[in-house]
C-alpha cells in the first residue's frame, strides 16, 4: 500500500503520542521534502521522526505540477499532492480543505486526521476516538464540531 502524507496529521498524532496509528493502519508513510521540513520546524519532532524507519522521504519529479499547485497551496501540500499523483498512492493524508479539494480533482483518494482516527477504532487499534479528538483540539487543531458530533454518534461514543 502506498500512502503519502502532508504535515498536519503526523504532527497532531505526534503531539498526542499516537504516531503508531499511522504505522498500524498503513505500514510505510511517504512524505516529500517540503513536508519533512515542515515537520522538523516543530520542537522534538525531528528527533522522533528520524527514529521511525517507516516514514520515508521521496522527491516528486513533476516540477510543473508542483509549480501549478504552488499558485494555491504551500510547498508541503503541493509536493504531497504531486507525489501522490506520481506514485498513484492509495491515499493522501491531508487535512487542509483547499488541498483536499485539489487532490480530489487530480484523482487522488484522500483521508484526514479524523478518518485516520475512525479507521484506527474500526480496526481495533484504539478503543475510542473521543479522548484523542479532545486532546488534539486542546492543542489548537480545529475540527468541524458538527462532523465530530456525527462521527461520535455513529461510533457510539456520544
Amino acid at each position: 500500500m502506498i500512502v503519502v502524507s502532508d504535515t498536519s496529521t503526523i504532527t497532531n498524532l505526534y503531539q498526542v503520542h499516537r504516531l503508531d496509528l499511522l504505522k498500524s493502519l498503513y505500514g510505510t508513510i511517504i512524505i516529500p521534502p517540503g513536508v519533512r521540513r515542515e515537520l522538523y520546524r516543530i520542537q522534538g519532532q525531528e528527533e522522533a521522526i528520524e527514529k521511525l524507519e517507516w516514514i520515508k522521504t521521496e522527491y516528486p519529479k513533476n516540477q510543473n505540477l508542483i509549480a501549478e499547485l504552488l499558485n494555491e497551496l504551500d510547498l508541503g501540500e503541493s509536493e504531497a499532492i504531486a507525489l501522490a499523483v506520481e506514485l498513484q498512492a492509495e491515499y493522501l493524508i491531508i487535512d487542509e480543505y483547499k488541498g483536499r479539494a485539489i487532490a480530489e480533482r487530480k484523482g487522488v483518494k484522500i483521508v484526514g486526521l479524523l478518518g485516520v482516527l475512525i479507521a484506527s477504532k474500526v480496526n481495533g487499534h484504539i478503543e475510542a476516538i473521543k479522548p484523542l479528538v479532545e486532546k488534539i483540539q486542546s492543542n489548537g487543531f480545529r475540527l468541524n464540531s458538527s462532523l465530530i458530533d456525527k462521527v461520535l454518534t455513529a461510533l457510539g461514543e456520544k
